[in-house]
Formats: C-alpha cells, structure tokens, sequence
C-alpha cells in the first residue's frame, strides 16, 4: 500500500467499520502468509490455505482501494 493509502485509512478507518474490517482482515492475511512464507516446507494442505489466503487477501484489497477511492475523490473536492 502506498503510503497515501495509508493516511487514508488512519483518517477514516475510524468513521467507517467496513474501511476498518478490510484493514483488520488485511493485516490478519498478511500475518499469516508471513508465518508460511517463513517455513522451509509446506504441506500439501498448507498450499491450499496459502492459495485461499492469497485469494481472500486480494478479494479483500479490491473492496479496500474500491473504498479508499471513494475518500481520494472526496479529499481532492
């Protein structure tokens, strides 16, 4: 995330709970990846909740910069 992005969601994550759900699950997906990312081998299971974390974290970046550029539009009225 840029760090416009991030002033972004400081400023409004407050004010609004799905600005501040997205960033939550954000963060938490990313946690997590981290965690698998730093093991030497993962499982045949491990994969697929690497994949489907992937999915999720993508899924939920798109509603986020959705949102975020909502805020954009209105801090350049």
């Amino acid at each position: 995330m840029e760090q416009y992005e991030l002033e972004l969601i400081a400023k409004y994550s407050d004010k609004d709970p799905e600005l501040k759900s997205l960033w939550e699950d954000h963060l938490e997906y990313e946690k997590k990846l981290e965690k698998f990312e730093s093991k030497p081998f993962l499982t045949p299971e491990e994969e697929l909740e690497v994949k489907e974390l992937k999915k999720m974290k993508l899924a939920g970046k798109t509603n986020l910069l959705a949102l975020l550029n909502k805020y954009k539009d209105m801090e350049e009225e």
